[in-house]
């Protein structure tokens, strides 16, 4: 009786350890590849699956999207700058029977190839257009990286550029290109703000010359503005000091008529006056017959 309740009892330990090893569970994440005596059957859905222990060999296998850096390779571009350049790749697998039976580790691999396609991508152009042009850069890589993971089940998704190091030299070149390229486009653009104002000025003063008083008006204007600030300095328009300075020649002008019309000195009255004796003395010393003739 002993005997047969010891049987029983490793026969259920049996049965349990049997049990536990069949079962297996595939997140909803996850899918399985199921190998038996070596051969793959076929794929497990999520859930929970039974599997037959020893003979049967269960690989779980993510599908989620997986983020993996490329570590800065040391590149040089085609116009023979050296760079540093790091990015970063978003894969996910899209066949788990192949990515378990095409290749060992196929993280490792993408990351290899990853490396090797940024290299060769980048270094065909030039420092401009990787500066530039980095989102086709970008599906450049990507273009390349797909044709080779797709044999393995993989699918990437994205390639982004994470990091461009440049040397020292090269930052300070391109400072001073920057620079002179902010200068060329501040002298343009005052270049082009004296032109405006030199076309606007040249309509004013068209207008101001069809209509005179549109000048005077603007000087009485800018008397009132420099007022406001209470200064002690007068300012005179130019037309106002040519008009003072006319007002004067008239001026003098008529001093000098009025001095040609006003009556001799005295001295020169007195000669005169004798001059006119004089004559007429001589006159009455003359004898009426002697005028006759």
């Amino acid at each position: 009786m002993k005997t047969l309740i010891v049987v029983v009892a490793v026969l259920v330990l049996l049965g349990l350890l049997t049990l536990a090893m069949s079962v297996r569970i595939v997140k909803q994440y996850e899918n399985g590849v199921l190998f038996r005596l070596g051969r793959v059957i076929g794929q497990r859905a999520p859930g929970l699956r039974f599997i037959v222990p020893i003979v049967d060999v269960l690989h779980r296998i993510s599908l989620r999207i997986v983020t993996m850096p490329i570590q800065s390779q040391g590149i040089i571009t085609r116009d023979n700058v050296s760079v540093d350049v790091s990015a970063v790749a978003y894969f996910k697998i899209v066949d788990a029977v192949k990515s378990v039976v095409a290749i060992e580790n196929v993280h490792a691999a993408i990351n290899q190839i990853a490396q090797t396609t940024l290299r060769k991508v980048v270094g065909q152009h030039t420092l401009d257009e990787i500066l530039a042009e980095t989102e086709k850069i970008n599906l450049d890589i990507r273009g390349i990286l797909d044709i080779t993971t797709i044999e393995w089940g993989v699918q990437v998704t994205l390639v982004e550029l994470k990091d461009i190091q440049l040397p020292d030299s090269m930052k300070r070149a391109m400072a001073r290109q920057a620079e002179a390229e902010r200068e060329k486009r501040a002298k343009i653009i005052a270049a082009e703000g004296e032109s405006l104002a030199a076309a606007a000025l040249g309509d004013a003063s068209d207008t101001m010359m069809a209509h005179p008083l549109a000048l005077q008006l603007r000087n009485l204007q800018t008397l009132v503005e420099l007022g406001v600030d209470k200064n002690t300095t007068v300012v005179f328009p130019a037309p106002l000091m040519s008009t003072i300075a006319e007002l004067g020649a008239f001026l003098s002008h008529e001093g000098a008529a009025a001095a040609k019309s006003a009556p001799p000195p005295n001295h020169v009255a007195a000669e005169i006056n004798g001059v006119s004796a004089d004559t007429g003395r001589r006159a009455d010393s003359v004898a009426p017959e002697d005028w006759r003739l």
